[in-house]
Protein backbone atom coordinates (compact mmCIF):
# COMPACT_ATOMS: atom_id res chain seq x y z
CA UNK A 1 0.00 0.00 0.00
CA UNK A 2 1.31 3.30 0.90
CA UNK A 3 3.35 5.21 3.36
CA UNK A 4 1.49 7.59 5.92
CA UNK A 5 2.48 9.84 8.48
CA UNK A 6 0.15 9.28 11.32
CA UNK A 7 0.29 11.52 14.51
CA UNK A 8 -0.76 9.70 17.57
CA UNK A 9 -0.93 9.46 21.01
CA UNK A 10 0.29 5.92 22.04
CA UNK A 11 -1.99 5.91 25.19
CA UNK A 12 -5.28 6.77 23.01
CA UNK A 13 -7.55 3.66 22.68
CA UNK A 14 -8.98 5.38 19.24
CA UNK A 15 -5.13 6.52 18.17
CA UNK A 16 -4.03 2.61 18.66
CA UNK A 17 -7.25 1.12 16.94
CA UNK A 18 -6.53 3.72 13.85
CA UNK A 19 -2.49 2.09 13.59
CA UNK A 20 -4.23 -1.17 14.12
CA UNK A 21 -6.80 -0.54 10.94
CA UNK A 22 -4.17 1.00 8.87
CA UNK A 23 -1.53 -1.44 9.31
CA UNK A 24 -4.14 -4.52 8.46
CA UNK A 25 -4.81 -2.31 5.47
CA UNK A 26 -1.22 -2.72 4.50
CA UNK A 27 0.48 0.70 5.23
CA UNK A 28 3.72 1.43 5.88
CA UNK A 29 3.29 3.91 8.69
CA UNK A 30 5.56 7.02 10.17
CA UNK A 31 4.50 7.32 13.78
CA UNK A 32 4.59 10.97 15.46
CA UNK A 33 4.17 11.47 19.05
CA UNK A 34 1.76 14.01 19.06
CA UNK A 35 2.40 14.88 22.54
CA UNK A 36 6.15 15.15 22.62
CA UNK A 37 6.22 16.40 18.76
CA UNK A 38 3.23 18.04 18.18
CA UNK A 39 3.25 19.53 14.51
CA UNK A 40 4.05 22.71 13.95
CA UNK A 41 2.15 25.97 12.45
CA UNK A 42 3.16 25.03 9.02
CA UNK A 43 2.25 21.52 9.36
CA UNK A 44 -0.43 22.22 10.15
CA UNK A 45 -1.38 25.00 8.30
CA UNK A 46 -0.72 22.06 5.28
CA UNK A 47 -2.61 19.79 7.10
CA UNK A 48 -5.94 21.81 7.26
CA UNK A 49 -5.33 23.03 3.41
CA UNK A 50 -5.38 19.11 2.60
CA UNK A 51 -8.10 18.22 4.70
CA UNK A 52 -11.33 20.30 3.63
CA UNK A 53 -12.19 20.73 7.12
CA UNK A 54 -12.82 23.76 9.40
CA UNK A 55 -9.59 24.42 11.66
CA UNK A 56 -12.17 23.64 14.73
CA UNK A 57 -12.72 19.84 13.55
CA UNK A 58 -8.63 19.92 14.76
CA UNK A 59 -9.59 20.71 18.21
CA UNK A 60 -9.86 17.86 20.88
CA UNK A 61 -12.95 19.52 22.37
CA UNK A 62 -13.61 16.70 25.00
CA UNK A 63 -9.80 17.01 26.02
CA UNK A 64 -8.63 18.51 29.79
CA UNK A 65 -6.65 20.78 28.22
CA UNK A 66 -9.36 22.39 25.42
CA UNK A 67 -11.51 22.90 28.69
CA UNK A 68 -8.97 24.07 31.48
CA UNK A 69 -8.26 27.07 28.79
CA UNK A 70 -11.80 27.52 28.44
CA UNK A 71 -11.30 27.50 24.67
CA UNK A 72 -15.04 26.78 23.72
CA UNK A 73 -15.84 30.61 24.47
CA UNK A 74 -12.05 31.99 23.51
CA UNK A 75 -11.72 30.11 20.13
CA UNK A 76 -14.49 31.70 18.34
CA UNK A 77 -12.50 35.26 19.26
CA UNK A 78 -8.74 33.70 18.41
CA UNK A 79 -7.38 34.40 14.68
CA UNK A 80 -6.70 31.25 12.66
CA UNK A 81 -2.65 31.93 12.98
CA UNK A 82 -3.69 32.35 16.99
CA UNK A 83 -5.47 28.91 16.60
CA UNK A 84 -2.55 26.83 14.88
CA UNK A 85 -0.29 28.36 17.96
CA UNK A 86 -2.28 26.74 20.39
CA UNK A 87 -2.72 23.42 18.68
CA UNK A 88 1.32 23.04 17.72
CA UNK A 89 1.88 24.34 21.33
CA UNK A 90 0.36 21.44 23.17
CA UNK A 91 -0.39 17.98 20.93
CA UNK A 92 -2.91 17.57 23.68
CA UNK A 93 -5.05 19.94 21.91
CA UNK A 94 -5.23 18.13 18.49
CA UNK A 95 -8.11 15.76 18.14
CA UNK A 96 -6.36 12.63 17.16
CA UNK A 97 -5.14 11.12 15.42
CA UNK A 98 -4.76 12.63 11.99
CA UNK A 99 -3.33 10.42 9.51
CA UNK A 100 -1.81 11.99 5.94
CA UNK A 101 -0.20 10.94 2.65
CA UNK A 102 1.41 14.00 1.49
CA UNK A 103 -2.15 15.06 -0.04
CA UNK A 104 -5.27 13.50 1.80
CA UNK A 105 -5.71 13.98 5.58
CA UNK A 106 -8.25 12.41 7.94
CA UNK A 107 -8.71 13.27 11.84
CA UNK A 108 -10.03 11.18 14.54
CA UNK A 109 -11.14 7.38 13.59
CA UNK A 110 -13.97 6.25 12.25
CA UNK A 111 -13.96 2.82 10.14
CA UNK A 112 -16.18 3.60 7.53
CA UNK A 113 -13.72 7.43 7.17
CA UNK A 114 -10.94 5.14 6.76
CA UNK A 115 -12.05 2.29 4.53
CA UNK A 116 -12.96 5.28 2.23
CA UNK A 117 -10.30 7.52 2.40
CA UNK A 118 -7.35 4.71 3.08
CA UNK A 119 -8.23 1.53 1.50
CA UNK A 120 -6.97 2.46 -2.17
CA UNK A 121 -4.44 4.66 -0.89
Amino acid sequence: MSHLKVYQYPKCGTCRSAVKWLKEAGHDLELQHIAEEPPTVEELRVLLANSGLELKKFFNTSGEVYKNLGLKDKLPGLSEDEQLALLSGSGMLIKRPIVTDGKKVTVGFKEEQYAEAWSQA
